[in-house]
């Protein structure tokens, strides 16, 4: 019964994630970049520490922990925040939840080169496979309502947005697997997540304040507040506690699994919410991005049973 919850959860996590590419799409058309990921990050940050206070309690990490938190945070906060809204705001949600999907692979090369995991056939294939995929969005997406341009300069963001996460996944790795010697405890997943959160916040306030200087003060509409409440409150705190709830009962193997549904939530949240084309070569792309993602992820198992 307990796992069937969990596959519950983890379909609308799945379901969340994907809607939060038109709602980030909303949001961009009205507000800011910089402004808008620190407007969600208020939030977010204030939801973590109640939930901090409710459950985990109050453990603070060692100095040390505290260095690696802020590079973490710096990629999976500040960069990854800002990138997304920055492509958000020149892109197609349903084009961007596609090319979010070549994460994992940017992840496992990087594991590579600096993890010391082996290079493997499995890892050359799944990755030439999904940069096809990526060429099939970046030349030949439906929605050429939005100037060409603009699509390719959008896309571009997401893919360093899809870099900078997973520059932050090897450098949280690293942090799990190794305990300093002025740490009391390992850190768990959720509370370097959380701490992350605020102190990413702290490296985006400085250009929310710049970019307010420069643009004047927001005033997002209704429609606005809506995504920035649901990309803070469902796709930020419930979607990273519930999937990190999946991780602890049926395994990181088969909870990820569910961030393959993530694309056809955005695509169709992207067609039913704003209007946005389908076509023939986002089911090309998406095909060609997930096997080669899924050939790719081979990588771990060869690499567990080389070692």
């Amino acid at each position: 019964m307990k796992h069937a919850q969990i596959h519950a959860k983890l379909l609308v996590v799945a379901a969340i994630w994907g809607l939060g590419w038109p709602a980030g799409r909303v949001v961009a058309a009205d507000v800011t970049p910089i402004v808008a990921a620190w407007i969600r990050y208020v939030i977010v940050a204030g939801l973590f520490m109640f939930y901090l206070q409710r459950t985990e309690g109050w453990s603070y990490p060692s100095p040390t922990q505290w260095k690696n938190i802020a590079f973490i945070a710096f990629f999976s906060t500040f960069l990854y925040q800002s990138m997304f809204m920055y492509g958000m705001k020149y892109t197609a949600a349903g084009d961007a939840s596609l090319v979010i999907t070549f994460n994992p692979l940017f992840t496992a090369v990087l594991a590579v080169i600096f993890l010391g995991e082996r290079l493997t056939r499995n890892l050359v294939i799944g990755l030439a496979m999904a940069l096809i995929g990526m060429l099939v969005i970046f030349t030949a997406s439906p929605n050429t309502d939005i100037p060409e341009l603009d699509r390719w300069f959008g896309n571009a963001f997401i893919a360093g947005a899809a870099f900078a996460w997973a520059v932050s996944s090897i450098l949280m790795k690293k942090l799990m697997s190794d305990t300093p010697e002025d740490a009391q405890q390992p850190l768990t997943p959720i509370l370097v997540t959380i701490w992350a959160s605020l102190v990413g916040l702290l490296f985006l306030t400085p250009w929310a304040g710049i970019e307010v200087a420069r643009e004047g003060m927001p005033s997002p509409s209704f429609n606005a507040w809506i995504g920035i409440i649901f990309l803070a409150v469902f796709s930020t705190v419930l979607a990273y506690v519930w999937f990190a709830d999946g991780i602890l009962v049926i395994g990181a193997g088969k909870a990820s699994f569910y961030v393959y549904l993530v694309p056809p939530f955005g695509i169709l949240g992207g067609w039913l919410l704003l209007g946005e084309q389908l076509g023939a070569t986002l089911i090309l792309a998406f095909t060609l991005i997930v096997a080669g993602v899924v050939i790719a992820q081979k990588q771990e198992v060869e690499n567990k049973q080389a070692s």
